[in-house]
């Protein structure tokens, strides 16, 4: 105590304490001063989203992506089949064109052939999605020239087309590199029946008639500031320490450094329905990131991850690190009392193929419509069986769009498991019959990616009476004996009939059976349906919808669709599994 007292005198005693005050005072002058808004104080409050734009040196800082849009290919070709709808086509570039493509096969009696009824010129158009491989499907639209005397396409046979861009130069069109080939039955809108019609019934799609004879490009442009050799070589570096994929066996890096200006990256599997992610994890990656910079940054990702609004870009760069410690700060994050960012997390660990996901982007998918497209592909891009099932039990669900959805991932999984797999029906369309699933029957068929039926349930026996005529000679009758007899009627030749019981499969292979397309079949299931003979829900292309809202606590009770045409960024892109260009 004594000491204490001595040392107390010393310290102000003396011409000292005038000092030691003014420094005292400065102190808590500062002190105060930093409260209410030096500069010196910035750093710490700042919230999560704006250090979570001062993000390390990361791919994306120094490049931008390339190939990302749509190419559009067209063609002219000929449409044969047609029941006295088609016209001999006006002297025009697109004849000239057509009769060179006719020629080129070597065909007899072209002008013959152009001028009968049963044929028309069309117009063939598609779009090259990015990412699309040598081998794809892509859909294909059909439609009639301005001017043009045809009256229908129903029943109409799309012959084998050369896609290309096209330009009109001269008077005369242009072509590039052909980069498809399309051909196959067209799909008409079957409500189009009266002139008033016309325009609907004069264009139609092939679903998945065209095919990509070679595979699109895509890569990552640099930045003109940072454009060297030595820079494209740290990208690619970088980006191949985390991604690789095997090419004619031999395991390689996706990126490889073309140029000083150029990256090209090949499509990593786990991301073949999902580029748009593909690239925004891509540009999550660090270039040339030391030991101690990730550990630092992964300190910041661990708190980002937690936040609602800054849980999508943690979790886009944790997917990007995609190790051990990456996994485990994931995990934490579906542990969240918060939807938004257990979706978030889970997501990440889905294309991690960590299998704690599944559980989690199950319950979005059934519960959350604006998370369902994300979370169901998420799980169809899992090499993983609780996924395979979760998405299985998904098929039950009361909602059309979920149960759908969930089939459609699943032929993504694997298209070929016997859960799903369904029959070739005379390679005109793909038939399921998911005969042990429960929830109401239904009957769906698709107007993009590919020509398909799939049953839902058990279905019940059609309705009679029921009498419907499809566009290419078929007429089913179920006006007698509680039967149905199914009829072709052929120019020239006697008709075929098949007398059956009213039972949609019969139905449908029986149409098959007598030369019906898919086309056909889709006519007589929504003719059924709107004459009441079809009691099973009936649906087309019941995709999950993007553009909903997911409203966080406190903004809204319920969830809600923004107005059509517009889109609710939910910091997550569209999966490719879910949509197609028209």
């Amino acid at each position: 105590m004594m000491r204490r007292e001595r040392l107390s005198q010393r310290i102000f005693s003396g011409p000292e304490p005038l000092l030691v005050v003014c420094l005292l005072g400065i102190s808590m002058s500062v002190g105060c001063m930093s409260y209410i808004g030096l500069p010196g104080r910035e750093k710490e409050t700042k919230t999560l989203e704006d250090l979570s734009d001062e993000a390390p040196d990361l791919v994306g800082k120094y490049t931008h992506p390339s190939g990302m849009d749509y190419v559009k290919i067209e063609a002219i070709s000929l449409v044969t089949g047609l029941d006295g709808t088609g016209e001999d086509p006006a002297p025009t570039p697109q004849r000239a064109a057509l009769m060179a493509e006719i020629n080129r096969h070597n065909i007899q009696h072209a002008e013959q052939l152009l001028a009968s009824t049963s044929t028309s010129l069309v117009l063939v158009r598609g779009f090259l999605r990015p990412g699309i491989q040598e081998g794809d499907r892509f859909d294909v639209e059909v439609r009639t020239p301005t001017r043009s005397e045809t009256t229908s396409l129903r029943g109409g046979w799309l012959l084998s087309a050369r896609m290309t861009e096209l330009a009109v130069l001269g008077q005369q069109i242009r072509s590039g590199h052909i980069l498809g080939v399309a051909e196959g039955a067209i799909l008409v809108d079957p409500s189009a029946t009266g002139e008033e019609d016309e325009p609907y019934a004069t264009r139609g799609r092939v679903l998945g008639g065209g095919v990509a004879v070679k595979s699109r490009p895509m890569g990552l442009v640099i930045d003109d500031r940072y454009k060297s050799v030595q820079m494209a070589t740290r990208l690619a570096k970088s980006i191949n320490l985390r991604f690789h994929t095997r090419i004619e066996g031999h395991k390689r890096g996706v990126a490889d450094p073309k140029n000083d200006e150029y990256v090209e990256i090949s499509v990593h599997p786990r991301y073949k329905d999902n580029i748009g992610r593909y690239v925004r994890v891509l540009q999550s990656i660090a270039v040339n990131e030391t030991g101690n910079q990730q550990q630092q940054r992964v300190l910041v990702l661990a708190e980002q991850i937690l936040d609602p609004l800054t849980a999508a870009k943690a979790a886009l760069q944790l997917e990007a690190l995609g190790d051990a410690q990456a996994i485990e700060l994931l995990q934490k994050g579906m542990a969240s009392s918060d939807t938004e960012v257990r979706f978030y997390a889970a997501e990440a660990l889905a294309y991690l193929d960590d299998t704690s996901a599944v559980e989690v982007l199950a319950q979005v998918a059934r519960d959350e419509p604006a998370f369902r497209i994300n979370a169901m592909a998420a799980l169809s891009a899992m090499d993983d069986l609780e996924a395979f099932n979760a998405l299985y039990s998904l098929l039950s669900a009361d909602s059309a769009e979920t149960r759908y959805g969930a089939f459609r991932s699943l032929w993504a999984m694997n298209p070929h498991d016997p859960a799903i797999a369904g029959f070739d029906m005379n390679g005109s369309f793909s038939y399921h019959r998911l005969n042990s699933v429960q929830g109401p029957p239904m009957v769906h068929v698709t107007n993009s990616l590919r020509p398909e039926i799939v049953l839902f349930g058990e279905q019940p026996p059609l309705k009679l009476p029921l009498l419907v005529e499809a566009g290419s000679g078929l007429i089913v009758n179920g006006t007698r004996n509680n039967q149905l007899v199914i009829s072709r009627l052929k120019r020239g030749s006697e008709p075929e009939r098949r007398v059956i019981e009213p039972e949609i499969d019969e139905l449908i292979r029986t149409i098959v059976e007598l030369e019906g397309t898919y086309p056909d079949v889709v006519q007589v299931l929504q003719a059924a349906k709107k004459c009441g003979a079809l009691d099973s829900r009936l649906r087309v292309d019941a995709l999950p919808k993007p553009g909903r809202e997911y409203q966080r606590d406190g903004e809204g009770d319920d969830q809600g669709e923004v107005e059509e045409g517009s889109h609710f960024d939910l910091a997550t892109p569209l999966p490719d599994l879910f949509k197609y260009k028209s």
